[in-house]
């Protein structure tokens, strides 16, 4: 089958609109390609990391995988720093990377924004370690959000720039992107996407926040004027709200517009909240019965199977570059 690989960084807070613009993808995604995830560490520590957090949601970030239905049996799961090849590859994809492409990157300018200064060269650098992952694996497709399309983009520039200037080793990938309708918008402001580094908790819902956690942040959620229960892009807290409640409860929006009928923002918050709650309740199961050790010989075993892979690409590349392996 088709080789496709993708990540998560595992910082911040994994929530509703990880798992329905990415991680219920890579969950279908499985039963057509052959699927490389990884939890990307070495991403991660591009910005600044307290270290012990960082390894307590490395292994999160995994049982969330497992939890939300990837198959250990059918995909590669592994953590992005025990392959050491993603880092190795790096440094010779540097060698033909141009300063310009990565100062035209959309997200290194957001995050450097007025404060260049202080940013470190691993931000700087985190498209070429992402062309890595990519191309280690001889990727054909990358599934990502618009956000990332960028830098897809320069992994299939680089590969192409490698294949002509020394020896076809890489497959030049495409972006898979997410299905339409799976952008979920943040509680507190529906102008941005739910986002796992927002400053406030009432931003997002958590995949492992409790009942009444979930309750308390659909009650907070911010509404529009007036009290009409109606998806209206005039609107875009509740049609946000509308959303989630049709793509979790199995529901089309003007099938809730009916229930919702002559009834205010309590009684459809009250629903949602529900809705919200019933639909995490089998994954959160499933993550609390994931003990650590079965996580860990998991891991490893991805690891293993990835290095198989990411060894032979990197001794085709040296070899191509005149570097003796």
């Amino acid at each position: 089958m088709e080789r496709i690989f993708s990540g998560v960084q595992p910082s911040g807070v994994l929530h509703l609109g990880n798992y329905l613009g990415a991680i219920k993808n890579w969950v279908d995604l499985q039963q057509n390609y052959q699927c490389i995830f990884c939890v990307a560490d070495l991403h991660a520590i591009t910005v600044p990391q307290e270290p012990k957090e960082l390894a307590k949601k490395t292994l999160e970030v995994a049982k969330i995988y497992l939890a939300a239905g990837i198959d250990p049996k059918k995909s590669i799961v592994f953590v992005q720093s025990q392959v050491k090849e993603h880092a190795e590859l790096a440094w010779m994809l540097n060698t033909i990377t141009r300063i310009p492409e990565l100062e035209r990157m959309t997200q290194f300018k957001d995050k450097a924004k007025d404060k260049k200064s202080e940013i470190g060269v691993g931000l700087f650098d985190y498209p070429v370690l992402m062309a890595a992952d990519i191309l280690l694996y001889k990727t054909v497709g990358v599934p990502v959000g618009e956000d990332q399309i960028q830098h897809v983009e320069l992994a299939r520039d680089l590969a192409q720039r490698f294949n002509n200037k020394f020896e076809e080793i890489f497959v030049v990938p495409k972006a898979l992107m997410q299905k339409e309708g799976a952008r979920v918008m943040g509680l507190d402001d529906p102008t941005k996407k739910m986002s796992k580094s927002a400053s406030s908790i009432y931003n997002y819902i958590s995949l492992t926040d409790s009942p009444d956690m979930i309750r308390e942040k659909i009650k907070k959620a911010v509404t529009d004027s007036g009290k009409e229960i109606i998806f209206n892009s005039d609107k875009p807290a509740l049609a946000n709200l509308l959303t989630i409640y049709s793509l979790l409860g199995a529901k089309s929006v003007e099938a809730i517009e009916k229930m919702y009928e002559g009834k205010g923002y309590a009684a459809f918050k009250e629903g949602l909240a529900e809705t919200v709650i019933e639909f995490l309740k089998p994954f959160q199961k499933k993550y609390n019965e994931l003990e650590d050790g079965y996580v860990r010989e998991i891991l490893k075993d991805g690891a293993d199977r990835a290095r198989a892979i990411a060894q032979e690409t990197i001794k085709e590349a040296k070899g191509a570059m005149g570097i003796i392996f």
